[in-house]
């Protein structure tokens, strides 16, 4: 519970990280499909 605490204390105190955040979030859950969609396309050997 203390590291989620410490994570509301930091974006309490730095608003402008809540984009950030969520567009790391964002950019990371895109990856996921790109990488499946790369692996389906090559078959390999």
């Amino acid at each position: 519970m203390e590291a989620k605490d410490d994570l509301k204390a930091y974006i309490e105190s730095n608003p402008r990280m809540i984009g950030a955040l969520f567009t790391v979030m964002l950019l990371l859950s895109q990856a996921g499909s790109v990488a499946a969609g790369a692996v389906s396309s090559n078959p390999g050997p």
